[in-house]
């Protein structure tokens, strides 16, 4: 069964995105990604929001990935959006609301 996680992006609007272990098979689709960790409670917590052209070479090699997993990542959230310009709305809009401490650049 597949799992499923919504994230504000503090408008008002929410986003579902697909709950994946980090060592998940990509499809070589755009979206976004959050790498996060589910605390005691059941909340998710995000440690950093990005965004791809393709999940299949971006994910399994992206820079920040060991840093994420010592940093306590357990899970990856994906959402397939196709369009570059959505992409880049969206992924600041959850950066913003987010605030994922692994985004502090962006921020």
């Amino acid at each position: 069964m597949t799992s499923t996680c919504s994230w504000s992006l503090g408008n008002g609007e929410r986003l579902k995105f697909t709950v994946y272990s980090l060592d998940a098979r990509w499809k070589s689709v755009a979206g976004l990604y959050i790498f996060s960790f589910q605390t005691k409670n059941g909340f998710w917590y995000p440690l950093y929001v990005g965004q791809t052209d393709d999940f299949s070479i971006r994910l399994p090699t992206l820079e920040k990935r060991s840093l994420l997993i010592r940093g306590g990542a357990t899970h990856i959230h994906a959402r397939v959006v196709s369009e570059a310009s959505e992409r880049n709305r969206l992924e600041a809009l959850l950066i913003a609301h987010l605030q994922p401490r692994m985004n502090t650049p962006l921020r």
